[in-house]
């Protein structure tokens, strides 16, 4: 940002996407403590700073698209315990809710970057990408560099606050995970006792079988 202004902090947003460990809970703030300085212009820090999100929202929705819906499907199903099933409900939700979900999804840590992927798999209309990724961005960066610019030196208060909702949002990720994991177990489970039960019962009426 000291060297490139405006367009720097929209570079350093482009690589956030790319890197997460780039937060753009730093970055934000940082180019709106900037702009309290007269560094940079504030709008022009909102400006480019939006169109690096777009810029690297669709260089993640590229990876998507390239690598295809058979792709997908290919690697999911070498996971443990996902189904074809599990992946095809999904792909109807995305079918009904992209839209928001890419809208609302630029504003939530983790699925910042994410979301980009699953919207280029399916190959959502790219204006249609555009649009709600641009809206969502330019809410949360509005937000973020408003609240670094208007702390001034305190502009690391903004980090704080927004590791916190980070946090809340990687633990509910895990619960999540772990909440699929115990349910598909258990529903294995059942299905191996159940398919047990019937062989004994198929055995004990053909007892020629055995």
């Amino acid at each position: 940002m000291e060297s490139l202004g405006e367009i720097g902090a929209g570079i350093a947003i482009a690589l956030e996407n790319l890197f997460p460990p780039l937060p753009s809970e730093v970055i934000l703030p940082l180019a709106g403590f900037a702009a309290s300085r007269g560094d940079i212009s504030l709008w022009g820090a909102v400006l480019w700073t939006t169109v690096g999100s777009v810029v690297g929202a669709l260089a993640l929705y590229g990876i998507g698209a390239l690598l295809g819906r058979d792709r997908t499907i290919a690697l999911a199903s070498k996971l443990p315990l996902v189904k074809i099933g599990d992946i095809e409900r999904a792909e109807a939700w995305f079918a009904r809710h992209g839209k928001k979900t890419v809208f609302f999804g630029r504003m939530v840590p983790i699925f910042r970057s994410l979301i980009s992927v699953p919207a280029g798999v399916e190959r959502m209309p790219i204006g249609t990408f555009v649009l709600f990724t641009t809206l969502g961005s330019l809410i949360w960066n509005t937000v973020f560099v408003m609240a670094g610019y208007l702390l001034g030196e305190n502009w690391t208060l903004v980090e704080q606050y927004a590791g916190i909702l980070s946090r809340i949002v990687l633990g509910g990720c895990v619960l999540a995970v772990v909440w699929f994991v115990v349910t598909r177990l258990t529903r294995e489970r059942r299905t191996g006792r159940h398919r047990d039960s019937g062989d004994g019962r198929d055995e004990r009426r053909n007892p020629e079988r055995s």
